[in-house]
């Protein structure tokens, strides 16, 4: 797997989605949709305001439909990006070597520590958030946050991709959304998928 920083087939691939979206939706209608109403609705039950904090799927659409460009971040990102914008399903992915052990969905304990994308400094996590951890090391706030220390740069050699779902959402719809993910990411990045699995 080879990642570049921003080759001309993303670009054509984010003009063509960018384009059947905007047929489909409207930024009146998108509120509409019912995939994004689930993972709002988890938000709100997570202690998380999906009006502040949108789920990725969601924000990637509504910028299509304002006009705004989507976000380049890097040949990979940017093709799991798309797929989660062709299936309403915010998409996370992890570099293999910064990862101690599998990744394992669960609650934190008081005083976890979390640096998440972007963030200036480390955040401690109350008793109680849904977290993805490797080993001792939180790698997400689930579903919207991934951490700094596994995320995906050009120097990533491999990768684990993890379609996230909520209540209401249809496993095959996380599916297709992973094989979308891993299709996009083939044919951008090259590389061999291993097996995917539905958790």
């Amino acid at each position: 797997m080879k990642i570049a920083q921003e080759s001309e087939k993303v670009t054509e691939l984010l003009r063509e989605t960018s384009g059947k979206v905007c047929s489909g939706l409207t930024i009146e209608t998108v509120k509409d949709r019912a995939d994004f109403r689930a993972y709002r609705d988890f938000f709100w039950k997570q202690g998380v305001d999906p009006t502040k904090i949108r789920p990725a799927s969601e924000a990637l659409v509504r910028r299509i439909l304002k006009g705004s460009s989507i976000p380049r971040i890097n040949d990979f990102v940017d093709a799991y990006n798309l797929a989660s914008i062709e299936t309403g399903v915010p998409i996370a992915a992890f570099d293999l070597d910064a990862l101690d052990e599998d990744i394992v969905l669960r609650f934190s304990a008081e005083g976890e520590q979390f640096l998440g994308i972007g963030m200036v400094g480390a955040k401690a996590l109350g008793k109680g958030t849904l977290i993805m951890s490797s080993g001792d090391e939180v790698v997400a706030m689930y579903p919207y946050r991934d951490a700094d220390a596994s995320r995906i740069t050009t120097d990533t050699t491999g990768a684990l991709v993890v379609s996230c779902g909520v209540p209401g959402i249809a496993q095959e719809t996380l599916l297709d959304a992973a094989n979308r993910a891993r299709d996009h990411i083939i044919s951008v990045c090259g590389g061999h998928p291993s097996k995917i699995g539905a958790v």
